[in-house]
């Protein structure tokens, strides 16, 4: 009956102790996030994910400005240069094309009385 009987003893001090910081704040056994950490760490936590990812944004935004920039830029000297040729024949047909499907889709004869309403509305 001795051996069955017995039973380990855990020290949660110890055993706190020796857990890294980092499971101390970022994984509490259970609960909501607001249950969780006090205030103090869910503003800090805040702050720091707000401040990397206002910080990744920008990086990224000067990066796909810089591209969209650089290739309108490699566009125009590539048209300058004779690389690109462009047929201003077929441009102005497809605009002229364009507006005449416009002019179709606009009139107001063609309009439902319930959307014709609603642009009187308006």
């Amino acid at each position: 009956a001795g051996a069955e009987d017995s039973f380990n003893v855990l020290d949660l001090a110890e055993y706190t102790k020796n857990r890294p910081w980092w499971r101390k704040v970022f994984a509490p056994s259970s609960g909501s996030s607001a249950e969780k950490y006090n205030v103090a760490t869910q503003l800090l936590i805040g702050g720091v994910t707000g401040w990397c990812t206002g910080f990744i944004f920008q990086k990224v935004g000067k990066l796909a400005a810089t591209a969209v920039g650089g290739g309108f830029f490699l566009l125009q000297i590539a048209n300058h240069t004779g690389y690109i040729k462009v047929d201003w024949k077929l441009v102005e047909r497809d605009m002229n094309k364009a507006k005449q499907q416009l002019k179709f889709h606009s009139s107001g004869d063609k309009m439902s009385p319930e959307v014709k309403s609603r642009v009187d509305e308006v």
